[in-house]
């Protein structure tokens, strides 16, 4: 299933709305994480906070009764690249480091830590780091030849 250009704009607007509900200043709140809860069956997007109120909502038209296997591994790319291209309002949000974007289902169940940021670290995903071993040691090895 790849995103249409209406789930992505969705997806963007959710976090948009999710992002101006804790606008930069100098009193952080006290979250951990956001939470988003993603129904497979209504196609229902929500975002909460820690205490499980909510903080937005919207329907994707593309996941309303989608029945794929893959379903959240899908929407957790989509997810993370929506995140992704709002990185710099997201590091400046109000909330109190370090603090995550979480992916859960209908059952609160975790499904994937999609965006974690803590200080001037911000990581969108392990997948990001395989590889990095390798990298380093060539890196390594040719610096020290040089």
């Amino acid at each position: 299933m790849k995103a249409t250009e209406q789930t992505l704009q969705q997806a963007e607007r959710a976090i948009r709305k999710t992002i101006e509900k804790f606008p930069p200043s100098e009193e952080a709140s006290l979250l951990t994480d956001i939470h988003l809860r993603v129904s497979q069956d209504t196609g229902e997007l929500t975002t909460f906070d820690d205490d499980d109120n909510e903080i937005t909502r919207c329907v994707v038209e593309q996941w309303i009764d989608n029945k794929d296997d893959n379903f959240y591994q899908e929407i957790a790319a989509t997810l993370r690249s929506t995140l992704h291209k709002q990185r710099e309002k997201i590091e400046q949000m109000s909330i109190l480091k370090p603090f995550s974007f979480v992916l859960e289902d209908d059952d609160k169940e975790t499904i994937e830590e999609l965006y974690l940021v803590d200080d001037d670290t911000a990581i969108l995903h392990e997948d990001l780091m395989v590889g990095l071993d390798k990298d380093l040691d060539d890196f390594l090895d040719k610096l020290l030849k040089d």
